[in-house]
């Protein structure tokens, strides 16, 4: 082969090369992608490392319904989960809109949209179970919600806040999580395991960082209420609930709070690895 054709073969090489990379970035845009499952809150519906296959299209044409099971940024920075994202998950998020870069994706179960009455209480079986206003949702009745996080102090998201704003000043965090142990020691130590920044729990959820951004048009107290038959959750406008199955080991919406309907990514669709367990994801 000569100089010149061996050129063109090059060139013509490149510019199918280059194709097929801007053909795949949008495919990942806006069409598929995929994610590690980094904790265990789906189980057993979803399991740790599971990679799943995400759907992108469906939920630009259609609200997801309770019950569906969702992936969407994490609306904080979850400095934990990031340490466990593997090359590959980190080369591919370079492609997500930059005001996401730093988050994670979070897989969950769609318990609560805007308008909606969210109630954990003791049902007929014995059970706490989710109450959809005042209903259990046929998609829910099977599962077991822990009456934790905000279901249980309606005032967690502020004292995360405040703990996210201290936390780089040792003396002032030490101090601010003594006087709450004060009043709480479990709320304490829970604000404390969640937010980090001090040994033994250096890395944790900075929510100061996006916290006035996203509630900066919602009044949380009017969302979150103290009523007679307990801890009630009203989704605001513009906003979803999210919660996992396995509720005793579950960092959900009963602890971050709300998700703006602009997080969502899509459906999860399939399970490809483990190779073993390749197939569609249940109840997706």
């Amino acid at each position: 082969m000569d100089r010149d054709k061996l050129r063109k073969y090059a060139l013509d090489w490149l510019k199918s090369l280059a194709y097929a990379i801007v053909a795949a970035t949008i495919v990942r845009l806006y069409v598929f992608e995929t994610m590690l499952v980094p904790t265990g809150s789906m189980i057993p519906t979803i399991n740790i490392g599971d990679r799943l296959f995400i759907e992108k299209i469906t939920y630009t044409v259609k609200e997801p319904q309770i019950g569906d099971i969702v992936v969407f940024w994490a609306p904080f920075i979850d400095e934990r989960a990031l340490t466990m994202l593997r090359p590959f998950d980190k080369f591919m998020d370079l492609f997500a809109p930059s005001r996401f870069r730093g988050r994670v994706k979070y897989v969950k179960r769609l318990v609560g949209k805007e308008g909606d009455v969210l109630q954990i209480k003791l049902a007929d079986d014995g059970k706490y179970h989710l109450y959809v206003n005042g209903k259990l949702n046929e998609k829910l009745k099977d599962i077991v919600y822990a009456p934790e996080g905000i279901f249980k102090y309606p005032e967690l998201l502020n004292w995360f806040v405040e703990a996210s704003r201290l936390r780089n000043n040792q003396t002032a965090y030490r101090q601010y999580l003594q006087k709450l142990a004060q009043k709480d020691v479990y709320a304490a130590n829970l604000v404390f395991s969640v937010v980090g920044g001090m040994y033994p729990v250096p890395l944790g959820v900075p929510f100061d960082r996006t916290f006035s951004e996203i509630y900066k048009n919602v009044d949380l107290s009017k969302y979150i209420r103290v009523t007679p038959d307990g801890i009630e959750v009203e989704v605001p406008k513009g906003f979803y609930f999210f919660m996992g199955d396995n509720s005793n080991d579950s960092f959900d919406s009963r602890y971050f709070g709300f998700v703006p309907k602009d997080h969502l990514i899509g459906r999860p669709i399939l399970r490809i690895w483990p190779l073993k367990d390749f197939g569609p994801v249940q109840g997706s």
